[in-house]
């Protein structure tokens, strides 16, 4: 279990404000009357059924969102104002893997916003980059085309992309999806250990059992915030029914919960999910 426990600062500075926020695409709302408040050092995992607003949530705090009502703000400021220090992991699934980019120059892409004066990149640039990429345990593959690694491996060089620039807050969208079980923890440990490096972490999962009971605080969300708090609080039949538009059934093992993530009968008539 990832450490629920405060860090050694007050987490009493909010990083994220969300007030009263109705937003969307295109003028048709996804999200509505949305309130959170997500301070320094905190570790959250949104957690919803797909199409719920999870990945727009995560946009939101990007500002790459049509905002109908209500503010947005990262550090004290609109998030339509100049750039933050907020990494950004994007689903595997919606990458392009025939654009002809390496690893190396995958990860570099994220020293852009440091220098968008200039295509080259300085010799500190190029260092911080292996850097990170030894860190991962990536090094040896920056040369290779990312469509010709591994799904680990891919999720790696992203997540090092995003952490080239120092961010104070990261957010990843399903960062664990499509990955062996081994890949998983290794992320999600590699994810507290930055929390605990002073990152604050928000992200996406529809892993209930295997990543949202073992974080520190869960936002359900399913157009609007279902609940949010610790994982006891939020694996409740009432909760998770919200949350899923479903029964779903929870229970007890050795003082943690668990949940039927996939509560169908297969081979019974009428039921063919």
């Amino acid at each position: 279990m990832l450490h629920p426990t405060p860090h050694e600062y007050e987490k009493t500075e909010s990083i994220v404000e969300i007030g009263n926020v109705t937003c969307g695409y295109d003028g048709s709302p996804v999200l509505k009357n949305i309130n959170l408040t997500i301070n320094r050092g905190d570790f959250v995992g949104l957690l919803g059924p797909s199409g719920s607003g999870k990945t727009t949530l995560l946009r939101t705090i990007l500002g790459a969102v049509d905002i109908y009502e209500g503010e947005v703000s990262v550090e004290g400021n609109q998030v339509s104002g100049r750039k933050r220090r907020i990494g950004y992991v994007p689903q595997l699934e919606t990458i392009d893997w025939n654009f002809p980019i390496t690893v190396e120059q995958l990860v570099m892409m994220g020293r852009t916003s440091k220098r968008w004066w200039t295509p080259w990149y300085q010799a500190n640039d190029r260092e911080l980059g292996y850097h990170m990429m030894e860190r991962l345990g990536i090094s040896d593959i920056a040369r290779r085309h990312i469509r010709e690694i591994s799904g680990g491996q891919q999720q790696r060089a992203f997540l090092a992309r995003a952490l080239i620039s120092s961010p104070k807050l990261l957010l990843l969208d399903e960062p664990t999806s499509g990955v062996d079980i081994k890949t998983r923890d290794e992320v999600m440990h590699l994810l507290d250990d930055l929390n605990h490096q002073d990152v604050t972490v928000v992200m996406t999962t529809h892993e209930i059992n295997a990543v949202a009971a073992h974080l520190p605080r869960v936002v359900c969300v399913n157009g609007e915030i279902v609940k949010d708090g610790a994982p006891n609080e939020i694996f409740t039949p009432e909760v998770l029914k919200r949350t899923y538009n479903a029964e779903i059934l929870v229970t007890e093992y050795m003082g943690m919960k668990l949940v039927a993530e996939s509560p169908h009968f297969f081979g019974q008539k009428g039921h063919c999910n």
